[in-house]
């Protein structure tokens, strides 16, 4: 059950919330602006809504069936747009994120920038701080990484993303980033989750490894219980019996969770095949499905990165992609 409040005072807010504990329900409150939302779990026999539509400040109730209260469709029927700058994520529009995996140089990371946003993408990616299967492997420029995205973004007109992976890193990197990545690994790390909510930034969440959607969407759920709606989330393959390819990439779950879910839903082609040469197919594949927007890694010179060289598009395989997507977003009656 949610408990939605027009600009209560804290008394009225601890009357419900007090009035739930009489009832052996469990309540937390989410406050942003003028608004408040009262979340209640427990027993459903006792998620009377008469019991509070009539106490001071409550505005409305809701009975939410699904884990995954303020993420669900029964809470919000209406699509959430998440903008970033100009990027707009849930509309008309499909933003395409563009940037190598890791920020090696200022000018490595500049003329990805450059060609991005030349051929028509939204904002550039980056990472800084890079967690790697190997503790062997290259592990980002960490703040040197930072300083640069954000001077290169700054410089090419772009805004810029780059994944958080430790709770004590939040808030330097939110500093220097205008969206804050969660990563496959970092999915269900919910004391990160919950650290990035108390930011209010846009959030890039991508699927866990092997997380089904349900897991997917109560992630969400810790970030906008923390009073951050501004959740993006990102379909970037999932571990199966198949090795050719580095993910199995399920576009399934585009619908799915639109069907679900009022939050966007966008894909990452790149790590969802691990081979450039399957990048452009199924980021087509991926708008045709209805995403909301795509995360394509794109780097100088992909055989001398440092981090996912195969899975990357050179700039001119980029700007040839972003050409065939235009035509199709366009017979879609939707827009890059």
């Amino acid at each position: 059950m949610i408990i939605m409040m027009n600009a209560p005072t804290i008394d009225q807010i601890n009357r419900v919330l007090d009035k739930l504990r009489q009832l052996g329900l469990d309540g937390h409150s989410i406050t942003s602006l003028d608004k408040t939302i009262i979340t209640a779990s427990g027993d459903l026999s006792a998620c009377r809504p008469e019991l509070y539509e009539r106490m001071p400040g409550v505005d409305k109730v809701v009975i939410v069936e699904t884990p995954y209260k303020l993420a669900s469709r029964e809470f919000q029927n209406s699509n959430t747009i998440v903008t970033v700058d100009k990027a707009s994520f849930g509309g008309s529009t499909i933003p395409v994120i563009a940037g190598p995996c890791a920020i090696e140089s200022y000018d490595q990371l500049y003329q990805a920038g450059i060609s991005a946003k030349a051929a028509g993408a939204s904002m550039l990616r980056g990472g800084a701080y890079k967690p790697r299967t190997s503790p062997y492997s290259f592990q980002g420029l960490e703040k040197a990484g930072l300083e640069i995205i954000k001077t290169v973004g700054s410089e090419v007109g772009l805004p810029v993303v780059s994944e958080v992976t430790d709770p004590r890193k939040v808030e330097l990197i939110a500093e220097h980033v205008d969206m804050l990545q969660i990563g496959t690994r970092n999915m269900q790390n919910f004391v990160l989750l919950k650290e990035v909510a108390l930011t209010k930034k846009p959030v890039l969440l991508k699927r866990g490894l092997a997380a089904t959607i349900e897991e997917w969407l109560m992630a969400a759920e810790y970030i906008m219980s923390g009073g951050n709606n501004q959740v993006v989330l990102c379909e970037r393959g999932i571990r199966t019996y198949e090795t050719y390819t580095r993910n199995t990439l399920d576009l399934t779950a585009v619908p799915v969770i639109k069907h679900l879910s009022h939050l966007p839903v966008i894909v990452d082609p790149s790590h969802g095949t691990g081979s450039w040469r399957w990048v452009s197919p199924m980021a087509k594949a991926s708008v045709a499905a209805g995403a909301d927007g795509l995360l394509i890694e794109v780097h100088p010179c992909p055989e001398e990165a440092l981090s996912d060289g195969p899975q990357s598009l050179t700039l001119n395989n980029f700007s040839q992609l972003m050409a065939e997507l235009n035509t199709l977003a366009t017979a879609l009656g939707r827009s890059l």
